[in-house]
């Protein structure tokens, strides 16, 4: 892979087993390049970490005997030098991650390294509109736009961010081969996975609205949303035409074009939706990603009970 070139910091030996395991990880498990090189960053930083605490170069088959103190140690240098709990929950993943490609690889007891738990940290909750809301920001998305076709290219991508419950990068991917939309798209998310995700008839409503007002030739294998000046769109576009509307419609902060996509899980979990379901629409490699939303409709309901209930 490009940009996997050798650690200076690292022995040889090591800092090829390191590509090796990224190489891997790519090829084989379907990695993203952000998550590749956020686990180089990681699993670099570590292994060098270990070179100086140890008092030497580490050998692959010794990164798999690191003992509980070793660990300790690093985590506590990581923390020392800013690093948050998520990140090196993060980082502590990595590393577990190449610790057992090492091993396997060497044939050695990696149970400490694996076995330990990463800090503690209270995970963000998504932060839903409510139905009215995402319908209010459909509606007024497009309002200040300086032609009537920009206008009907976001509403066209806020109903895909919120009708289907696509990231704003899956959504910009579209390509005119996509038009007119099909009753299930073939969606590739993180890590080149793809989904089936059924169309709803506003969704492709809203985006015929934007192609028959499109003043750019949308061929088959060029973006499907155009900027003004007919190059695909900048997703910091969008941000912005939902920044300016939730601030005319007096909505919070974390009215965002991806808040759209929590609300799209959160209003179909209310709804009764399944959530093995729900998490194979949102292409959640994991179902505990999902299962954030079921923590989200407790808090909703908590807080309906909460301003309901009455108070002696």
């Amino acid at each position: 892979m490009a940009g996997l070139g050798a650690d200076p910091f690292l022995a040889p030996a090591l800092g090829a087993a390191l590509i090796q395991w990224l190489q891997q990880l790519a090829a084989l498990e379907g990695a993203a390049a952000n998550t590749v090189e956020a686990y180089r960053r990681d699993v670099a930083r570590y292994l060098r970490f270990l070179s100086t605490h140890r008092g030497g170069a580490e050998g692959i088959a010794a990164v798999a005997r690191i003992t509980q103190s070793d660990l300790r140690a690093w985590m506590a240098d990581e923390r020392a030098r800013g690093l948050s709990a998520r990140s090196l929950a993060r980082a502590l993943s990595a590393v577990k991650g190449f610790t057992a490609w090492a091993a396997d690889r060497t044939g050695t007891d990696a149970t400490t390294v694996l076995s330990a738990r990463g800090p503690r940290f209270r995970r963000k909750l998504p932060r839903p509109l409510s139905e009215d809301s995402a319908s209010e920001i459909l509606t007024e998305i497009g309002e200040d736009a300086r032609e009537d076709w920009i206008a009907a290219r976001d509403t066209a991508i806020a109903t895909l961010l919120y009708g289907l419950g696509l990231r704003i990068s899956e959504a910009l991917s579209l390509t005119g081969a996509d038009h007119p939309l099909p009753p299930t798209l073939r969606i590739t998310g993180k890590g080149g996975k793809t989904r089936p995700v059924p169309v709803i008839p506003a969704a492709a409503e809203a985006v015929a609205a934007y192609v028959a007002l499109c003043p750019f030739d949308l061929t088959p294998t060029e973006a499907l949303f155009r900027g003004a000046r007919g190059g695909p769109v900048n997703p910091r576009l969008i941000q912005s035409a939902m920044e300016r509307a939730r601030l005319r419609l007096g909505l919070p902060a974390t009215a965002t074009p991806h808040a759209l996509r929590h609300s799209f899980a959160t209003h179909l979990l209310s709804a009764g939706g399944d959530l093995r379901a729900i998490q194979e629409l949102l292409g959640h490699a994991s179902l505990s990603t999902t299962q954030a939303y079921t923590a989200v409709d407790a808090a909703r309901l908590m807080e309906v009970y909460e301003k309901a209930h009455p108070r002696a």
